[in-house]
């Protein structure tokens, strides 16, 4: 396409022209996100999306590696009877293999927040379908909501704090 027929810019070379400087100054996303694509986004969303799949397969030994012997999760309440801690969450880890029959976990990636506190904030929105068993028989259950996975780095890899 030529640009230049006069010393006027065709309507077709203004809007390339635009949209070019317009996608040079903006951030550059990791595909299907809204996180900046660093190489530490990179390798959380890839650490998320290994949690995402133990899920699916209901890989509890996956599962329990992942969470961090420090775990802990108030649920977001004031109230401590439903308060998690690593304990806890190995039992519920033990009923998601036995009581889950199937599994479909999908997850929306909203941010990522470094604290000086060395924790990694992942928020997401997830949406969960799970097959339990019912006295009328096996039926698929939904859940969708917010959600915020907190991760620390032990050793070489990042283990799960709360939010499993």
């Amino acid at each position: 396409m030529t640009c230049v027929r006069s010393t006027l810019l065709s309507p077709a070379c203004v809007l390339l022209v635009l949209s070019l400087g317009l996608t040079a100054c903006g951030t550059k996303n990791i595909p299907n996100t809204r996180i900046e694509d660093t190489d530490e986004n990179q390798e959380i969303v890839a650490f998320v999306e290994r949690y995402r799949k133990a899920v699916e397969a209901r890989d509890v030994a996956a599962l329990r590696h992942m969470a961090s012997q420090r775990y802990f999760d108030d649920m977001g309440t004031p109230n401590g009877d439903d308060d998690v801690d690593y304990d806890a969450l190995m039992v519920g880890l033990t009923r998601l293999g036995t009581e889950i029959k199937d599994a479909r976990y999908q997850i929306s990636y909203r941010g990522v927040t470094y604290t000086a506190r060395e924790r990694v904030l992942v928020d997401l929105l997830y949406t969960g379908w799970f097959k339990v068993e019912t006295p009328e028989g096996p039926q698929w259950r939904r859940r969708l909501e917010p959600h915020r996975i907190v991760l620390a780095r032990e050793g070489s890899d990042y283990r799960i704090l709360s939010g499993m």
